[in-house]
């Protein structure tokens, strides 16, 4: 892949739209890979005839942000616009109406991603999607589409903070909090918020803790969807070795064509919630050790680096492209 897949970004659209997007905070990986393809990159080709991927550099999140009024609650602006700057595309080059869009990727950590799809027909059923809203229920498909991590970069700084105690000091069975927002979260507060010493679940985490502490110190961190199935809480337990215990039915998880998932972590039932205990706690040391093992050597494919370097999370994404280009076969 690093020696021969090439992509073209068109230049058509201004900022702040187009070629630029949020490089901090749960949506930075949006801005962080649409900005990486902006300067020099060794992927990026000024020839379209060289051109393995197209990349449709728009932002979802910052079309929310100067597009959506609260007001209106309609997202027709935002389909206008990209429906406009794919007719311009097309209209500029013969790529997209030769492949339908087929060979053609858009990129957005925004929950709305996929509604934004539906702007053009072939942009939801034949270009390729990356999206951190990875959900089967809302129409992700897995062959053709790629699934993004939630890595919340909080004012912008790349963690520097990875790992916590080793496995066998480990002494509490799981971790959360967070919001009540979402299908799956009140569900999860309903059995274990303040029930139970093993299992600490917090919709406000109070002051005598520290949230990363927690994480560092606890076996398992449990990661329920919010408004949609990701959550960046699945990378925060990455960088702290604890394993994910990820709660979110349809979800596909990131990376999953070359990442075995269940070597690292669980990915249990939403209807298993009021079990989390037993189910945990039946899970053999020696495999938890296995897995918690596993999460230390994963880590770096969840990494946003600056400049991005190898098997980092830039590349992982690029890596998730390649595949489906290769899987793909022209109209």
């Amino acid at each position: 892949m690093e020696k021969r897949f090439k992509i073209f970004v068109y230049r058509e659209g201004e900022e702040p739209l187009v070629h630029d997007g949020p490089c901090k905070e749960i949506y930075a990986i949006e801005g962080r890979f649409i900005r990486e393809f902006q300067g020099k990159n060794s992927f990026i080709t000024t020839d379209p005839e060289k051109a393995h991927a197209f990349f449709l550099p728009f932002s979802v999140t910052w079309m929310v942000s100067f597009l959506y009024t609260e007001q209106s609650r309609s997202i027709a602006p935002l389909l206008h616009f990209v429906r406009d700057y794919i007719d311009v595309v097309a209209a500029n080059y013969p790529f997209w109406n030769r492949s339908e869009g087929a060979d053609h990727f858009m990129l957005s950590c925004h929950d709305w991603g996929p509604v934004v799809s539906k702007a053009h027909p072939n942009l939801e059923r034949k270009a390729i999607r990356l999206l951190c809203n990875a959900n089967l229920s809302e129409g992700y498909v897995p062959i053709k589409d790629a699934s993004l991590p939630e890595i919340n970069l909080i004012g912008g700084i790349f963690s520097s903070k990875l790992g916590g105690k080793p496995a066998n000091q480990r002494t509490r069975l799981a971790f959360f909090a967070g919001g009540d927002h979402g299908p799956v979260r009140p569900i999860l507060f309903k059995y274990w918020e303040g029930k139970d010493d093993d299992i600490l679940v917090f919709k406000k985490l109070p002051k005598k803790y520290s949230y990363h502490d927690l994480m560092k110190s606890s076996k398992y961190c449990i990661c329920p969807g919010g408004y949609e199935v990701n959550s960046p809480r699945i990378v925060e337990a990455i960088y702290n070795e604890c394993v994910p215990v990820i709660l979110a039915d349809g979800f596909v998880l990131p990376f999953s064509d070359v990442l075995d998932w269940n070597a690292f972590s669980l990915h249990l039932p939403e209807k298993d919630i009021p079990n989390l205990k037993l189910i945990l706690s039946e899970i053999p040391n020696n495999r938890y050790e296995e897995m918690h093992a596993n999460v230390k050597q994963i880590q770096r494919h969840f990494l946003l680096t600056d400049p991005s370097k190898r098997y980092d999370a830039l590349h992982m994404i690029l890596h998730s492209i390649w595949l489906r280009r290769l899987n793909m076969k022209l109209h």
